[in-house]
């Protein structure tokens, strides 16, 4: 009896095995098509921003550009725990954005769980304050500057444009950024998805968050979207149930702490749809691009 119910689990296993690797090479070849029309993009420059081999990122200048350039710094996603610059940024994004005279960056971070969550904000202010620093020489306007982020780095983007503690422990403040933009997030509100989120996700979010409600509280970015924050936002969203209500609840909270913000729901379901709002922005054909284009504009047509 012990026998076959070891056999049946490992040939349980091996089905369940099958099916994954099946499952992960249908989306590397929808991620191949999606970047198949990508244009190309020279290498950018690749710099540290800190003593860990993580800490480091990619920037490409924008082009044409007449003086200094808008910048957009992404972050990128896989659950803080995976996922860097090189394999998830997405081959539309330089070459849309520098085209469109902004110059562009995409970061590494520590990841858990060498690291914890706090670290991975503390990076992304530390990797702001050195493109900040490198301002001249990269041919960049310090005073309009977005920060963006998809899945978990939709998460962090949010969390340093709502607690100020991270941008200040690298000597700077929410008026170094111009905007954010959260790209389908869904752990805004951390103790909400470990109530209620995807079971297939509560490890990764006990991993990353723990089981403190005071710890998960203070990295929600809800939690701390009270006055002040970044003054400006963009959320972005495909249909996923968790993502699109932490999304609206962001926003909510974001308006009452006098944030200006604005809050886009795009066609797309479940991990498909996750995955192509980021493969795809700066598709000229995707939907997503020409809201976030219009938004840059009004954003950087700002005076400081």
């Amino acid at each position: 009896m012990i026998a076959f119910s070891l056999l049946t689990l490992v040939a349980g296993s091996a089905v369940h095995a099958q099916r994954g690797e099946r499952l992960r090479q249908w989306f590397a070849e929808r991620a191949r098509q999606a970047d198949a029309n990508a244009p190309q993009v020279a290498p950018g420059q690749t710099f540290s921003y800190g003593e860990d081999p993580a800490q480091r990122l990619v920037f490409w200048p924008a082009q044409g550009s007449q003086g200094k350039a808008p910048l957009i710094l992404f972050v990128h996603g896989g659950g803080w725990q995976r996922g860097s610059k090189d394999n998830a940024t997405g081959r539309w994004k330089p070459a849309h954005f520098t085209a469109g005279h902004y110059a562009f960056a995409s970061i590494d971070y520590r990841l858990v769980p060498q690291a914890t969550v706090e670290q991975q904000a503390a990076d992304i202010a530390s990797a702001l304050r050195a493109v900040i620093d490198r301002a001249d020489a990269l041919g960049i306007d310090r005073r309009r500057i977005v920060v963006m982020g998809h899945s978990a780095g939709a998460h962090l983007v949010a969390l340093v444009g709502t607690d100020e503690r991270y941008l200040r422990a690298a000597g700077l403040s929410f008026a170094d950024l111009a905007g954010v933009i959260p790209i389908d997030g869904a752990a805004y509100d951390v103790p909400a998805q470990l109530r209620g989120g995807p079971q297939i996700m509560q490890p990764t979010y006990h991993q990353a968050f723990g089981k403190d409600p005071v710890r998960q509280r203070a990295l929600s970015p809800t939690f701390q979207a009270g006055s002040p924050n970044a003054r400006d936002f963009l959320l972005l969203h495909v249909q996923r149930q968790d993502g699109a209500a932490q999304s609206e609840e962001l926003a909510e909270a974001l308006r009452k702490g006098g944030s200006r913000v604005r809050i886009e729901g795009f066609e797309g379901q479940g991990l498909l749809g996750h995955l192509e709002i980021n493969r795809r922005l700066g598709d000229p054909d995707y939907p997503a691009t020409a809201v976030v284009d219009a938004w840059l504009a009004e954003i950087f047509g700002r005076r400081p």
